[in-house]
């Protein structure tokens, strides 16, 4: 099937030009033959989702964290990333995510930590520059 004069491709193009793509860069150089374009394309999803929901702490943030011997739990830091994505979810661009005892200010936009505090550096409870909270 070819689609002339549209800006639409047709799965059949779409598919060809992904498996020749990949073939040309090296990755994945040998492709198995009978791969459906469904497949093919749940494949590229999953490692786009898999990359984006990755936290990363700024240099400010990671010695806030040290500096208040701050060790965060495999469980909390998917809450934290839950957090992260609800607010992204909802439109806020930089937030404040409350996990347990400890507070984080967030870019939802570029899934990072601006900074950390535990309990004893909120006692005034006075958020600034952000446009939303999420108390997980």
């Amino acid at each position: 099937m070819n689609v002339n004069n549209s800006q639409f491709l047709s799965i059949e193009q779409l598919q060809d030009q992904y498996l020749n793509k990949q073939q040309k860069t090296g990755v994945n150089a040998k492709v198995p033959q009978g791969k459906s374009f469904e497949e093919i394309l749940f494949q590229h999803q999953l490692k786009e989702s898999q990359g984006s929901a990755q936290i990363k702490f700024s240099k400010h943030a990671s010695n806030r964290l040290s500096d208040r011997n701050i060790e965060l739990t495999t469980e909390q830091m998917e809450r934290l990333g839950d957090g992260m994505k609800k607010a992204g979810e909802k439109g806020i661009k930089e937030s404040l995510v409350l996990v347990d005892e400890l507070a984080f200010i967030v870019n939802t936009k570029n899934n990072m930590v601006i900074t950390a505090m535990d309990q004893t550096e909120t006692k005034d409870n006075i958020f600034t520059n952000i446009d939303g909270a999420v108390i997980i």
